[in-house]
């Protein structure tokens, strides 16, 4: 019997917070071999084995681990009892398609997001017993998707940032990501501190982890309840699925969060 074999987080009593490596899963080729998202081409099979295996380990029914269709946007989503209780499971993919940040009040939901090289971000108001987890790719994070997110929770749960702690998980280094012009235009034009986020080596480079982080910073996180877990998936792509080493059509690396 698999089991995965997963990147853990602290966040404090009461919560489980995570990213999949590559290991414990029946995934082959590019989805060797632990993947369980549905858009990138992956056996089917083969998703609903490592799902079965992630929800065994984490003693909840498979319909109770969310993740949405993610498109690059910021929209956020809520996931109440209703939505568990009162939608079957075609209409809760289809409610979840065009959505790149889940968040619940519930126990015992795990929800996550999916990225290979883009930036996982997980919320946690123990106060609130709120979570979030937030997919900020470079087309989410112009449009401040992180910062969306806590101002989302901050509305519907009436979470005090103060409070908030954030994780911001394996993704694609300042180093590794090199993009055109047009690239490093669009964030001068959404107005981020260029010189704290961009460096210039042969072609621009631009650091997504400082530049999430310092929109949770503006949201009203202090500096100090966030942390980045340094995990370069370009370098690391032999634990951690990166879509610039093996293409789009691979796996990803599911990070997800769940509350007692």
């Amino acid at each position: 019997m698999t089991q995965p074999v997963l990147h853990q987080y602290d966040l404090g009593p009461g919560v489980r917070a995570f990213s999949s490596t590559r290991h414990g899963g029946v995934g082959k080729g590019n989805y060797a071999s632990f993947n369980i998202n549905f858009y990138c081409g992956d056996n089917d099979a083969d998703i609903e084995t490592n799902r079965t295996s992630l929800c065994r380990m984490l003693g909840i029914d498979t319909w109770h681990l969310v993740y949405p269709h993610q498109v690059h946007g910021d929209v956020v989503a809520a996931i109440d009892s209703q939505w568990m209780e009162s939608l079957s499971p075609i209409e809760k993919r289809i409610n979840l398609d065009g959505v790149d940040a889940v968040m619940t009040d519930l126990g015992g939901v795990c929800i996550g997001v999916s990225t290979a090289d883009c930036i996982p971000i997980l919320l946690y108001d123990a106060a609130r017993h709120a979570c979030c987890a937030v997919h900020a790719g470079w087309r989410g994070t112009v449009k401040r998707i992180a910062r969306k997110a806590v101002e989302a929770m901050a509305s519907r749960y009436g979470t005090d940032t103060q409070n908030l702690r954030a994780i911001i998980g394996p993704g694609i280094s300042l180093e590794a990501f090199e993009v055109g012009d047009e690239v490093y235009h669009e964030f001068e034009e959404a107005h981020f501190d260029m010189a704290r986020i961009a460096r210039r080596y042969t072609k621009w480079h631009i650091d997504l982890w400082e530049c999430n982080r310092l929109q949770l910073v503006d949201a009203g996180i202090p500096p100090t309840g966030i942390r980045i877990a340094g995990i370069c998936t370009y370098k690391q792509h032999d634990d951690f699925f990166s879509a610039r080493r093996l293409g789009i059509q691979s796996g990803r690396i599911f990070t997800g969060i769940m509350m007692e």
